[in-house]
């Protein structure tokens, strides 16, 4: 009696590749945050993941968490709007960004979380239901405006904190973690625009039949409870570095060091080290008029009179700095 064959199995509806991608931005966020932690109990210098190379690294963990969030808004809802799971995961997430701004406020109340990551993708997932049935080339355009949005359509009348999270204020807030609607929903709409790109062109079903290799599967596992992870991994890290920091303290800072080294560095960026030297020189001596200083300044970050005074000593420390460069004399 011949056997019967038995029928192949049918390959998983889940893109095993979309996890393992969303696993690898989660560790690259760990390492991001490790650091800030660090920086934060004082073992690297002052303003490190704030500019440079990090501000990028810190952009590209983002934007790729809120490219995917797009590719799986088209994948599950595509053909219609599975509301019931649809909106089991955007409570989840909401409730989780409530709590981490409750926790901040009390932990960090002049930096405190008003609008992260989480609260960036609950209000994201809302929004981008109502471009699903666009076509990929508009969500691609719609995108473009929205990240070139903060370019040309910043306006005093959003510097009101209710509107904060829209992106658009003359100033942005200081907060530990900020990720307004423009120009960050633009990377989930890109995301939109991929998928329904790669569902055209029938790359989806081809990657179904991937399977991960077996070191990989660390990565996949942690991206199909990314929520989870994400809870759950600063609190972690942060109690290890203040173990650690219990044991081998870091060096007292000196915060006329950390402020100058943070102003430059930010200042680098668009001028050149010899105005920045002379500007950052100008700033300090301002803010240490101000009430409480230097040291003041993270204490009281929060204060909209000190930010007001901040934006007038930089206004006046870039005019005098620019004139001092205009009256030196050609070498």
């Amino acid at each position: 009696m011949v056997e019967p064959v038995p029928a192949p199995r049918p390959a998983s509806s889940r893109i095993r590749a979309i996890d393992v991608a969303r696993g690898i931005a989660l560790v690259a966020m760990a390492i991001y945050h490790f650091t800030w932690d660090l920086e934060f109990f004082g073992y690297v210098e002052p303003g490190l993941t704030a500019f440079g190379g990090w501000k990028i690294f810190a952009r590209c963990i983002a934007s790729s968490f809120l490219f995917l969030v797009g590719v799986s808004l088209v994948l599950a809802h595509a053909r219609g709007v599975r509301w019931r799971p649809f909106l089991i995961r955007l409570g989840q997430v909401a409730l989780a960004a409530a709590a981490i701004s409750l926790v901040t406020w009390f932990a960090v109340p002049g930096g405190f979380i008003f609008f992260g990551i989480l609260h960036q993708i609950a209000l994201a997932s809302l929004l981008g239901v109502l471009f699903l049935r666009f076509p990929a080339w508009m969500l691609a355009g719609i995108a473009a405006l929205m990240i070139a949005g903060p370019f040309f359509l910043r306006s005093a009348l959003f510097d009101t904190p209710w509107l904060w999270w829209v992106g658009l204020s003359t100033v942005n807030p200081h907060s530990n973690d900020y990720v307004p609607l423009f120009p960050w929903f633009g990377a989930v709409l890109l995301g939109m625009a991929a998928a329904k790109t790669a569902q055209h062109f029938g790359i989806f079903d081809r990657m179904r039949s991937w399977t991960p290799a077996r070191p990989l599967r660390v990565l996949e596992a942690g991206g199909r409870h990314s929520l989870a992870f994400y809870l759950i991994h600063q609190p972690l890290l942060i109690s290890l570095v203040w173990l650690a920091a219990q044991i081998a303290p870091p060096p007292a800072p000196d915060p006329r060091v950390g402020f100058s080294q943070a102003c430059e560095r930010q200042c680098v960026e668009v001028r050149d080290q010899a105005f920045c030297t002379r500007y950052c020189g100008c700033v300090m001596e301002g803010v240490e008029t101000m009430p409480g200083g230097i040291a003041g300044l993270d204490r009281n970050a929060g204060d909209a009179t000190q930010q007001t005074r901040l934006q007038e000593i930089a206004a006046t420390c870039t005019g005098n700095t620019d004139l001092l460069e205009f009256d030196q004399p050609d070498d």
